[in-house]
C-alpha cells in the first residue's frame, strides 16, 4: 500500500533474533494499519486464554498511512496486547513523535514476543538496524531518569518508549510511557513490557520516505482541513487555549463530574482544578504532537516540580474523584504517575475505591479518606512499588472490591476503571461504557460529542431512541481513526469524508465514507480473538 512501508519488525526477546517481515497489501486494504493491523496480527497469532504476563503474550506497536505526512494530528500510533488488568485483548493509543520516527526507520510496526532473561532495551536505528542492548544501568530508574540516561548513551535525537518502576514491578495499572511524558495508558500494558524485562524501545536515525500516489491533491485536501480546524470553536480556541481540562467546568455544571468515587456529579469547588486555573497558576507553555495545529498539551510547573499536564482525566482522577481540590498536589501526583509509569485514571479510580471501602468500614487505613490530599503522593509511590496498602490498590478496582466483597464500590466495566464522565448524565455515553470492547472507556465511541458538545449536532442526552445506531457508527469511526492513525480531536472538525479523501490521495485507491465505515466495523468485530498461526504477514525473501 502506498503511504506504508509494508514491513514489520519482529523481535524475539528470548533468542534475540530480529527479523523483517512483509505485510501484504491485502491485509492493509482490509485493516489499514495502526490498531486495525495490530488487532489482525494479534488475533491471528495468539490463543485467547494465554496469561497476559507470560512470554506467550506479545506487544504490537503500529502506525498507519497518515503517519509522517502533513495531515493534521497524524503523530499518533497504536498498541495491541493482552491486558493483565482486564484479562482481554487490549488496544491503546499515544501521540508525540515516536510513531512517525518508527515509520521513518522503515517499519509500519514492531512485534515483541517472548521475554528476556535479564533486563534489556531495543534500539531501532534507521541507518544501522535494530539491536537489543543491556539495560542493567537503567533498570530501576524512573522514566525521566531513563530518558536522560538513554539520551546520554544513544544521542539526543531519539524518541523512546519505556516503563517505570510500576511496569518493572508488574503493577496491573502500569503504563508504557512515551518520551517520559505521554503514555500508552489503561489496561496495565506497562506490566506486559515489564514481564518481558524490556525497559525501553529507542528509535533514531530514520530518514526513509514513503510513496504518495498524488501528493499535489493531498496538499489541497490538507489546506482545506487546516482551514476547517481553524473554524470549529473547540479546535480553534478551547483546546489550544485551555487544553483538555477546558472540559472541567462544562462537565461539572451538567452534574456529570464524578466526585468521591462517583457518589455525586457536582461540586462547587471543581473550578479550582479547571483549565482556566491551570492556565492562571501552572502553565509554562503549550505543546503538541507531530503535525498538530491544535497543541492541546500543557507544560506546567507546580511548586518545585515541572512536567506535562495534568490532562482532564488526570486532574479529575487524582483530584475531585478523591475529594481533593488542591491543584498543586494533584499536578504533582500527575507528574509522579508519569515518572513511575502509572495510568492516572486507574490510579485515581483504585484509590477512590479504597477510600469508599474505608468510608464503609471495610478497610482500616487512615490514609484512605476522601479529601486527604496530604497522602496522595505517598499512595502513588506505594502503588508503584507494591508497598503497604499499595500492594492492594495496584491490582485495580475490581480485584480490590472483590477482596472486600463490595463490588458496588468498583467503578469499572470489564475490569477497566471508568473515566471522568458520570454515565448517569448521558444515556448514549453510558451505553458506550457498557459495550466498549476494551472496558470502561470513553474513547471507544465518544457519544459525549453529540450529547454534550453538539458536534456535529446536538442530541438530547437523556433520550434512548436511535442511540445504539449512532454509538455503533462512532465506534466504527474511532476504529478507523486509530488505524489511519489520526488524533480523535481532529474528528471534532473533520470526519470520515476528509479521511477518505486523504487516503485516496495517498494510496490511489478510491475510498469513501461507506468503505471506511465497513473497515471500522470489521476491526471492531475482530476483537473476539482467534488462535492459530498468523496469516497476515509473510517472511520477506532476500
Amino acid at each position: 500500500m502506498k503511504g506504508m512501508n509494508n514491513k514489520l519488525l519482529i523481535v524475539n526477546l528470548e533468542s534475540k533474533k530480529i527479523s523483517d517481515f512483509a505485510i501484504s497489501d491485502e491485509i492493509l486494504d482490509n485493516y489499514i494499519g495502526g490498531r486495525g493491523l495490530g488487532v489482525k496480527i494479534f488475533t491471528d497469532r495468539i490463543p485467547p486464554k494465554i496469561d497476559p504476563l507470560s512470554p506467550e503474550n506479545i506487544l504490537i506497536f503500529a502506525t498507519g498511512p497518515f503517519g509522517g505526512t502533513a495531515i493534521p494530528t497524524n503523530g499518533r500510533f497504536s498498541l495491541v496486547t493482552k491486558s493483565p488488568l482486564t484479562g482481554g485483548i487490549f488496544y491503546s493509543n499515544s501521540g508525540g513523535f515516536f510513531g512517525v520516527f518508527m515509520k521513518k526507520c522503515g517499519y509500519d510496526g514492531i512485534l515483541i514476543e517472548d521475554a528476556l532473561k535479564t533486563p534489556g532495551y531495543l534500539v531501532i536505528d534507521g541507518e544501522e538496524g535494530a539491536k537489543i542492548k543491556d539495560a542493567s544501568e537503567i533498570w530501576g530508574l524512573d522514566t525521566e531518569e531513563t530518558l536522560d540516561k538513554l539520551r546520554n548513551i544513544e544521542g539526543q535525537n531519539i524518541h523512546t518508549l519505556m516503563i517505570g518502576p510500576a511496569g518493572e514491578n508488574l503493577v496491573k495499572i502500569a503504563s508504557i510511557m512515551n518520551d517520559a511524558a505521554r503514555a500508552f495508558g489503561r489496561g496495565g500494558v506497562g506490566a506486559v513490557m515489564g514481564s518481558k524485562k524490556l525497559k525501553a524501545i529507542v528509535v533514531k536515525g530514520g530518514k526513509k520516505k514513503f510513496e504518495i500516489k498524488d501528493p499535489d491533491l493531498l496538499k489541497k485536501y490538507i489546506r482545506v482541513a487546516q482551514d476547517k480546524i481553524k473554524v470549529v470553536p473547540i479546535t480553534r480556541s478551547s483546546l489550544p487555549k485551555f487544553g483538555t481540562s477546558a472540559l472541567v467546568n462544562v462537565i461539572n455544571i451538567l452534574g456529570m463530574f464524578p466526585i468521591n468515587n462517583f457518589q455525586k456529579g457536582y461540586d462547587e469547588r471543581s473550578f479550582q482544578v479547571s483549565g482556566e486555573e491551570i492556565n492562571a497558576k501552572l502553565l509554562q507553555e503549550p505543546e503538541g504532537c507531530f503535525a498538530c495545529p491544535i497543541r492541546c498539551g500543557r507544560l506546567t510547573k507546580a511548586g518545585d516540580m515541572k512536567g506535562k499536564g495534568p490532562e482532564y482525566e488526570s486532574v479529575w482522577a487524582l483530584g475531585p474523584n478523591l475529594g481533593v481540590f488542591d491543584l498543586i498536589t494533584i499536578t504533582q501526583a500527575n507528574y509522579l504517575c508519569n515518572k513511575l509509569g502509572i495510568d492516572t485514571i486507574s490510579c485515581g479510580g483504585s484509590i477512590a475505591c479504597g477510600m469508599e471501602l474505608q468510608q464503609n468500614g471495610l478497610i482500616k487505613n487512615e490514609d484512605l479518606q476522601f479529601g486527604n490530599a496530604s497522602v496522595l503522593k505517598k499512595l502513588v509511590k506505594q502503588i508503584a512499588y507494591q508497598e503497604d496498602i499499595g500492594a492492594e490498590l495496584c491490582e485495580g478496582t475490581s480485584r480490590l472490591a472483590k477482596k472486600y466483597n463490595s463490588f458496588e464500590t468498583a467503578m469499572q466495566v470489564k475490569n477497566l476503571e471508568l473515566p471522568a464522565y458520570d454515565p448517569r448524565g448521558a444515556i448514549g455515553h453510558a451505553l458506550g461504557y457498557a459495550t466498549s470492547n476494551r472496558g470502561g472507556c470513553h474513547l471507544t465511541g465518544y457519544m459525549a460529542s453529540l450529547e454534550i458538545f453538539a458536534a456535529p449536532k446536538k442530541i438530547d442526552r437523556f433520550t434512548i431512541g436511535g442511540k445504539p445506531d449512532l454509538l455503533a457508527l462512532k465506534q466504527n469511526q474511532k476504529a478507523i481513526e486509530d488505524s489511519l492513525v489520526i488524533c480523535a480531536f481532529a474528528g471534532w472538525s473533520l470526519g470520515l469524508d476528509y479521511y477518505a479523501r486523504f487516503l485516496t490521495a495517498i494510496t490511489g485507491t478510491d475510498y469513501d465514507v461507506i468503505t471506511l465505515t465497513r473497515i471500522g466495523e470489521r476491526i471492531y468485530n475482530l476483537w473476539g480473538g482467534a488462535g492459530g498461526k498468523s496469516t497476515s504477514i509473510e517472511e520477506k525473501v532476500d
